[in-house]
């Protein structure tokens, strides 16, 4: 669990808000946040939200695609504790697959604190994960001597 939330921490950033200042931010939720079962209970709001603005971009989709809420309501009107929505579960197992793969597929002795698989390697902004490489554009044409 401690691994999964290192990877949770050490992925990227949350909401179109700005970045709020460590100086004003505790070092743990208050109060601590409900319903956590992948982050550590304590993560800190700035860390949790840098993480879910993370997945959002991974996966292009707003709050609402996992969590409780009215999209354009404001976040203070969603139910985040909520597992009323199945992509919410989803994200927690796609979570420990990338956490295993790191963990057991990756040394990360060698090169602790990097992830080699994250949202973003399979889901490049989409819902659905791509199965097969991106088409690559078509060769140049080359000129002939003649």
């Amino acid at each position: 669990m401690a691994a999964v939330a290192c990877f949770g921490v050490s992925v990227a950033v949350a909401q179109d808000l700005p970045p709020p200042s460590p100086a004003l931010q505790p070092a743990f939720a208050v109060p601590p946040f409900k319903n956590l079962k992948v982050f550590p209970k304590d993560i800190g709001r700035a860390d949790l939200l840098s993480n879910m603005k993370f997945f959002s971009q991974s996966l292009g989709v707003r709050c609402s695609y996992c969590h409780v809420g009215e999209e354009g309501k404001p976040l203070s009107t969603f139910d985040f504790a909520s597992d009323a929505k199945n992509k919410k579960q989803t994200a927690r197992k796609m979570l420990a697959m990338a956490h295993r793969i790191n963990s057991q597929d990756f040394d990360q002795a060698e090169d602790p604190g990097r992830l080699k698989v994250t949202c973003y390697t399979c889901h490049r902004g989409s819902t659905k994960p791509l199965t097969a490489p991106p088409a690559s554009p078509a060769p140049a044409k080359t000129g002939s001597n003649g």
